[in-house]
């Protein structure tokens, strides 16, 4: 199942069950007693780690898939069987080229990497005028074949990669769980050490080099002419004496699947701080909420029961007004405050106001 990341529990299980029928039939029901479901559960265990056995969000039922060292040694026991052939001349031309890159990547001189795109042009120009002229040269099969041959196994082993750092992450999500079930600090300090390892994966020498190819990867030019390429790659005689597996022109779309995959997992790592966020709030606002409602029920229990004597103490004796001019028309005024003060002589409150105003006039 080349190209195949996961499968659900109950196709995983048929198929190995096909496979373990197969080999009762040769070494003996006693070789393999035991239902696949049962190997299946064994071989995800954490003793043994070669399959990884999670629930996707789409459904309740189990899927498998290969872990990220399982992934690397069966890449590596892929190598060390007989190949069609060994191709030299696209490596070595790859070599060369990445050495190209590097180099002129780097070069601060705006003088010598001018000088490197006119030789060039040059070279294009040359090529252009060769091509106008009749001399058309074409890769020989054997060539051909090489460069498909090593496009493959590219192929497959991005898709491991993809699974180491989609493991990383991973880890890292298993951590932060642990860590927030644990905690007894400050909040402060576990989201620091959380957000600090997120930040060293990110922005280390793996974590840039995924982004920059997902940047790459989920440009739909890019993806268009991905598949246009893969078209009349695999249109070609020589790639078709190969019998290559068809699934390599999707090859672009199962590296999409496993990037949102890896990208899931830095989603749910922040899903996990954001809950946590949520839960710390949520248990601040409840103590807020419990004073407040303390406080509610004191004063009702001050309205129905309110207290006999009210104690007031002042510092100091409030200041005296000092006589000046115009008062003889407050001191009036304060005896009809204290009149209306008086059940007593409230009857009597319109007349003082008289003599107030009369007073005034006068």
């Amino acid at each position: 199942m080349p190209n195949l990341r996961s499968l659900d529990q109950h196709s995983l299980a048929s198929r190995l069950e096909d496979h373990l029928y197969a080999l009762r039939q040769t070494q003996g029901d006693e070789a393999f007693p035991r239902a696949a479901a049962a190997y299946l559960d064994e071989w995800a265990d954490n003793a043994n780690g070669w399959l990884r056995k999670y629930y996707p969000a789409s459904g309740d039922e189990a899927h498998f898939e290969l872990s990220a060292a399982s992934e690397k040694a069966i890449e590596w026991l892929t190598s060390l069987g007989k190949r069609q052939f060994v191709g030299t001349e696209s490596r070595l031309l790859t070599i060369f080229e990445l050495l190209k890159q590097m180099v002129e990547g780097s070069e601060t001189d705006p003088e010598t990497r001018i000088h490197e795109l006119e030789k060039r042009k040059a070279g294009i120009d040359s090529e252009i005028a060769q091509i106008r002229a009749g001399q058309l040269e074409l890769m020989d099969e054997t060539r051909v074949k090489e460069r498909f041959l090593e496009v493959a196994a590219g192929a497959r082993s991005l898709l491991a990669d993809f699974r180491e750092v989609e493991q990383n992450f991973r880890d890292l999500d298993r951590a932060v769980r642990e860590r927030i079930a644990t905690w007894e600090g400050s909040k402060d300090e576990l989201i620091g050490e959380i957000f600090g390892e997120h930040e060293a994966i990110a922005d280390s020498d793996q974590g840039r080099s995924f982004r920059a190819f997902w940047d790459f990867l989920m440009s739909p030019a890019r993806q268009e002419e991905l598949s246009a390429l893969l078209q009349q790659v695999f249109a070609l005689a020589p790639v078709q004496s190969l019998e290559p597996n068809r699934r390599l022109l999707r090859m672009h779309y199962d590296w999409l699947a496993a990037g949102e995959t890896a990208q899931r997992t830095v989603a749910r790592l922040s899903e996990q701080l954001r809950r946590y966020l949520d839960d710390q709030a949520w248990l601040e606002n409840r103590r807020i909420m419990r004073l407040l409602r303390d406080i509610e029920g004191q004063a009702l229990q001050l309205r129905e029961r309110p207290p006999s004597e009210l104690a007031l103490s002042l510092d100091a004796a409030p200041p005296r007004a000092q006589p000046g001019p115009g008062s003889a028309a407050v001191q009036p005024a304060a005896e009809a405050a204290d009149r209306a003060a008086d059940p007593a002589r409230r009857r009597t409150r319109r007349r003082p106001r008289r003599a107030v105003r009369a007073g005034t006039d006068r």
